[in-house]
């Protein structure tokens, strides 16, 4: 099963508005960010052995999920913190290691369940949809901080044959 492709054409007015004034770009998960902090700090490579290298204390971003689109399933080497900031719930999917899925509510309505920040342990797979027609801005501050090379874009056949009880929303995340 293919994923639809993702048309930027079908974004609404709310989404292109927060691309210009935000300055947002199309992220390779789905979506769109702009990196907003990048700590000056460093933490040396030698006590961060499973990133490979010296990383910033802290990095953050805006996110911004349109509806129709989707963050494919990926994993970091950090801990991650979502924000929900405005727009819609966005359900953040996770795998962690021990094989278990769980899905957050992101989003501002908390009489519904929904949380206004989730954590994303470092090592999960996780990805999102936005519920509804609504598109959803986010925050993510990742520490140690973020760089592209701790960052892994899941592949469908391999997390099927990890994950096969998990096979409709691999599919639809990957």
């Amino acid at each position: 099963m293919r994923q639809k492709q993702f048309v930027e054409k079908e974004l609404s007015q709310q989404a292109r508005d927060w691309i210009k004034s935000l300055r947002l770009q199309r992220h390779p998960e789905g979506g769109y960010f702009a990196e907003v902090y990048r700590s000056e700090g460093m933490i040396r490579g030698e006590v961060l052995p499973e990133h490979g290298g010296s990383r910033p204390f802290m990095t953050s971003i805006y996110f911004m999920l349109p509806s129709g689109d989707v963050s494919r399933f990926h994993r970091l080497k950090s801990d991650e913190i979502w924000y929900h900031h405005a727009g819609g719930c966005i359900n953040i999917h996770q795998i962690d290691p021990a094989g278990r899925h769980s899905v957050f509510a992101l989003g501002q309505d908390l009489e519904a369940g929904q949380r206004l920040q989730i954590v994303i342990k470092a090592g999960c797979w996780f990805g999102a949809v936005v519920d509804g027609a609504e598109v959803g801005l986010v925050g993510c501050a990742v520490a140690p901080g973020f760089d592209f090379v701790d960052f892994e874009l899941a592949d469908r056949a391999k997390l099927l044959v990890q994950y096969p009880q998990f096979e409709e929303i691999i599919n639809r995340l990957t």
